[in-house]
C-alpha cells in the first residue's frame, strides 16, 4: 500500500489535501501521472496544511454562494429539447452535461456536471435531479424534457 496526498478532489478517495492509502499500482500509475496526488513524505505535510486551509477558506465562502444558487435552481424549471418519437420516446439520452449547459443558458448559474445525478430518462415529461453544490448542500431540480422534432 502507499500513501499519497491528493492535490485535486478524486470521486469516491478523497478531496485535496488528504492522505489516503492506495494500492502502489493505483498511485503509481494513475494518481500520480495524471496530477491528482503526489506521493506521501514528512516535508509533505506542510503542504498537506496548506491545502487544507485553502480548501476550509474556499469552503466558508462557498456554502453562501451554494445555499444562494440552491433557491435559484429549485425555483424554476429547466428545459430541454430532445429529439423524441411520436409518442414521446426519448432517440437518445440525456446526460449530465447536458443539464449542466440548460442551467447556465437559462441564467441561472453555473454547476459541475459531475455533481449531476439524474433519474433514468426515456420519454418527454418532468423528472427530478439532484444536484451536488456543496458539503450537506444539495438542489432538488425539476426538468422538463420537451420534444423536439
Amino acid at each position: 500500500m502507499a500513501k499519497v496526498i491528493l492535490t485535486n478532489e478524486v470521486q469516491g478517495l478523497g478531496s485535496a489535501g488528504d492522505v489516503v492509502e492506495v494500492k502502489n499500482g493505483y498511485a503509481r500509475n494513475y494518481l500520480v501521472p495524471q496530477g491528482y496526488g503526489v506521493h506521501w513524505t514528512r516535508g509533505g505535510e506542510a503542504q498537506v496544511a496548506q491545502l487544507r486551509a485553502a480548501r476550509d477558506a474556499r469552503a466558508l465562502a462557498s456554502v453562501e454562494d451554494a445555499r444562494a444558487l440552491k433557491t435559484k435552481l429549485e425555483e424554476g424549471k429547466i428545459r430541454l429539447f430532445a429529439k423524441s418519437g411520436a409518442e414521446g420516446r426519448l432517440f437518445g439520452a440525456i446526460r449530465p452535461a447536458s443539464v449542466a449547459t440548460a442551467v447556465s443558458e437559462a441564467g441561472l448559474g453555473e454547476i459541475d456536471k459531475r455533481k449531476v445525478t439524474l433519474p433514468a430518462i426515456k420519454s418527454t415529461g418532468e423528472y427530478r435531479a439532484t444536484v451536488h453544490l456543496h458539503e450537506g448542500v444539495d438542489a432538488e431540480i425539476t426538468l422538463q424534457i420537451i420534444a423536439q422534432r
